[in-house]
C-alpha cells in the first residue's frame, strides 16, 4: 500500500509507524478573507490573460536594473523637502494613529530641525498639522524602522544609470538608543547633528570623487559579494559595510581635516548595519522598475509604520493594501521581553521584497543568533520563500543551495494559494517612545493583505469573452 497524505502530519506518523510507504503532500487550504472570496479571485486572476506576459515583463524589469551610488546630499536638496514637511517608513498614517517608536523619532526629528526645543513640544506640531507626514515610499525614498527623514537628514543618493532613475535612504546612525528606533534623547540629536555637519559632507566629497575618476560604486554588485561572504542584507550587512569603506576610504582621507576623516572610518567601520541603508534603496531602484504593470501579480514593496503593514503590486498602481503590523518573535536586548516590543515597523522590508534579507537566510546562517531559530530553519526558510516566487535572482545566488539564485518576485497568487506568508528579519522597537530598540526577531504580514490585494486585482482583470 501507498498512501499520500495532507495537511497535518498526526495520519502520516501514524502510518509510517506501522511501515506503511506514505508521501507527504505539503499542502493548505488557500488563504482566508473576511468579505472576500478568494477561490473565485483566484480563478479570475488565473484566467486573466494579460498575467503570464506581465509577470514575465515584471521579473525581467527588476532584475535589469544595476544600482550605482552616485551622490550623498540632505534631503532638501536630494528630495525637496521643505522646513515642517517630514517622511516615515510604512503606508500612510497620521499622528492620532503613530506608534510609540515613529512619535519618538518625529519628536528628535522636530527639535533637529529647530521647530521646537524640547522634544515634549513636538507633539502639538503634529496633531494640529502644523508639520506634514507622508511616507517615504511616495518620495522615491526608504527609511529603516521609523523612518523619519527631515530636511536637515544627508541621504544616499543611487541612480539606475541606463534610465536615470533614482532612489534614497538616510545615513545609517547604528545600533541601540538611536532616533530610528523611536529614541529622542540629547546623544541621540548630538550623532544626527554631527552626521550632518561630519559625515555627510564628507561622505559626498568620496562618493563624488569616487564616481568622477573611477565611475559610481556598484551597489548591486557588493550586494552580489556579500551574499557569498555570510552577509543577507537586511540584519547582517558586516561584509557589505566593509566592501563600502573599503572603495571609498582611499578619497575619503584627502576629503577634510584628519581627525574628522579618522571619525568617519571609525564611526562607519563600528557600524555594521552601515551597509543596510544602501541595500535598502538598490532593492526599491530595482522593484519601482516593475510598477504599473497592468495584469502583473508581483508585489512591489512591503513597509511597515508600526502600526500598519502594507503591501503594493505592480498591478494596481499606488494602492495600499494594508492590515496591523505583528510583533516579531525573536530574541530581546538585557531584561527586555514582548510586553516591551512595538508591531513591526520600517520600510526595510523593501530588501525582503527583492530577495534578500528574510528570503536569503540561507546565505548568512549566523543570523539566527541575532532573531532566533536555528540554523537549518534558516535553510528551509530560503527554500519555502520559492514556493511564493515567480523566479530566481542570478545575480544573488545562496552558495550552500548549491549556488541557487535568491527567490524573487512575490507573487499574490501563490502567497493566497499556498497560505505562505513572506519571512522578514526585523529589529524591534520599544513600544514607548524614546526607549529606542529592544531586540531583533521573524516576523510575517498579516495574512488578510494577500487577498485584499488578489480581490483589486481580479477587479481589474478585463471580463471574460
Amino acid at each position: 500500500m501507498r498512501v499520500v497524505t495532507t495537511g497535518t502530519d498526526l495520519l502520516a506518523d501514524a502510518l509510517e509507524a506501522q511501515a506503511v510507504t506514505t508521501e507527504r503532500v505539503d499542502w493548505r487550504p488557500p488563504v482566508a478573507a473576511p468579505g472576500s472570496d478568494v477561490t473565485a479571485d483566484l480563478a479570475r486572476v488565473a484566467l486573466d490573460p494579460r498575467r503570464t506576459d506581465a509577470n514575465a515583463r515584471a521579473v525581467a524589469a527588476v532584475l535589469g536594473v544595476t544600482a550605482h551610488l552616485v551622490d550623498v546630499g540632505p534631503a532638501s536638496e536630494v528630495l525637496g523637502l521643505e522646513r515642517g514637511e517630514f517622511l516615515h517608513a510604512g503606508p500612510p498614517i497620521d499622528w492620532e494613529r503613530a506608534s510609540g517608536p515613529l512619535r519618538g523619532a518625529l519628536m528628535g526629528g522636530a527639535v533637529l530641525e529647530g521647530l521646537v526645543d524640547d522634544p515634549e513640544d513636538a507633539p502639538a506640531l503634529f496633531a494640529d498639522g502644523s508639520v506634514s507626514l507622508g511616507p517615504c515610499h511616495h518620495r522615491g525614498a526608504v527609511g529603516p524602522m521609523a523612518g523619519v527623514v527631515t530636511p536637515s537628514m544627508w541621504m544616499w543618493v543611487l541612480e539606475d544609470l541606463e534610465t536615470g532613475r533614482r532612489t534614497h535612504c538616510t545615513l545609517n546612525e547604528g545600533l541601540g538608543k538611536v532616533l530610528r528606533y523611536g529614541a529622542y534623547g540629547p546623544d541621540v540629536l548630538t550623532r544626527l547633528r554631527w552626521m550632518g555637519d561630519v559625515l555627510g559632507p564628507l561622505l559626498r566629497a568620496a562618493v563624488r570623487r569616487v564616481r568622477d575618476e573611477a565611475g559610481p560604486l556598484d551597489v548591486t554588485g557588493v550586494l552580489t559579494q556579500m551574499l557569498q561572504m555570510g552577509d543577507e542584507a537586511h540584519n547582517r550587512n558586516r561584509a557589505g559595510t566593509l566592501m563600502t569603506l573599503r572603495d571609498l576610504a582611499p578619497a575619503l582621507v584627502t576629503a577634510g581635516e584628519p581627525a574628522d576623516v579618522a571619525d568617519v572610518l571609525r564611526f562607519v567601520g563600528g557600524n555594521d548595519h552601515f551597509f543596510l541603508n544602501l541595500a535598502m534603496p538598490a532593492c526599491k531602484l530595482a522593484l519601482d522598475a516593475a510598477r504599473g504593470i497592468d495584469g502583473s501579480t508581483m508585489v512591489v514593496a512591503m513597509a511597515r509604520n508600526g502600526t500598519d503593514f502594507g503591501i503594493q503590486v505592480a498591478g494596481t498602481g499606488d494602492e495600499w493594501f494594508t492590515g496591523p503590523a505583528q510583533v516579531a518573535d525573536g530574541l530581546f536586548l538585557g531584561d527586555y521581553g514582548p510586553a516591551d516590543a512595538n508591531p513591526d515597523i520600517g520600510d526595510s522590508a523593501i530588501t525582503e521584497t527583492a530577495g534578500i534579507g528574510g528570503f536569503a537566510m540561507a546565505t548568512a546562517p549566523a543570523i539566527v543568533r541575532l532573531v532566533g531559530g536555528t540554523v537549518p530553519d534558516a535553510l528551509a526558510t530560503t527554500r519555502r520563500m520559492h514556493e511564493i516566487t515567480l523566479a530566481e535572482n542570478p545575480r544573488w545566488s545562496v552558495p550552500v543551495l548549491d549556488f541557487q539564485g535568491t527567490p524573487t518576485g512575490i507573487d499574490v497568487t501563490r502567497v493566497c494559494r499556498t497560505g505562505i506568508l513572506p519571512q522578514i528579519n526585523t529589529g524591534m522597537a520599544g513600544a514607548v517612545a524614546g526607549v529606542g530598540q529592544v531586540g531583533a526577531g521573524l516576523v510575517t504580514p498579516p495574512a488578510g493583505i494577500f487577498p485584499a490585494a488578489l480581490a483589486r486585482l481580479a477587479e481589474l482583470a478585463p471580463p471574460r469573452p
